[in-house]
């Protein structure tokens, strides 16, 4: 688990040995089977998580009861930082497995300490904020200004191996669009 958390994180800003000892012996393993919601909107929610294997999404209910997808987490990636998904600790969104789930987890209180002492931590931590804003930026535009197809093609490029692994569902709630417009757009894109 260790490693591979080491490896998360050096891939969006690497850091020393010595600063992710700091981190490893913070880390608790999680595990969830598909379909298992693990954080719930409106809940107590004090972690932040590394996803060692498997995939998740964010999502919020609609007035109909509808799941609308917000965001995917794909194995060997971050979930969005604890600042911006909580309010005083308090979930905004919910999260549910798509697959099987593996996290590493760790007290987003002590992590913030860690950042307040350890500038490479900081960093880090820096760059995974700013690497979500450019990510939810970058989904308002596209529901903003990108046709339905563009935007299941951009989905496709960014998630290029979830089409086949989750439900079409949640894909269609992703990109703003029925799940029979989905059925369509894909029969379009195979021509």
């Amino acid at each position: 688990m260790n490693r591979k958390v080491k490896n998360i994180i050096d891939r969006i800003y690497p850091i020393s040995e010595k600063s992710f000892q700091k981190i490893e012996i913070l880390l608790n393993c999680e595990t969830f089977k598909k379909g298992e919601p693990f954080i719930q909107r409106s809940q107590r929610n004090e972690k932040e998580y590394f996803i060692l294997s498997g995939v998740c999404k964010s999502y919020l209910i609609n007035p109909h009861g509808d799941e609308i997808t917000i965001a995917f987490f794909t194995e060997n990636s971050i979930l969005s930082p604890h600042s911006i998904r909580t309010s005083k600790s308090i979930s905004n969104l919910y999260f549910k497995t798509l697959t099987d789930l593996e996290l590493a987890s760790i007290n987003a209180k002590e992590f913030e300490n860690l950042m307040i002492e350890n500038i490479e931590i900081r960093n880090f931590a820096n760059a995974v904020l700013q690497n979500e804003l450019i990510s939810k930026v970058e989904k308002e535009i596209g529901l903003a200004s990108l046709t339905a197809k563009e935007r299941l093609i951009e989905f496709r490029k960014k998630y290029r191996h979830l089409e086949n692994l989750i439900p079409h569902t949640d894909i269609a709630s992703y990109v703003g669009i029925t799940n029979i417009s989905l059925s369509r757009l894909r029969k379009d894109l195979i021509k």
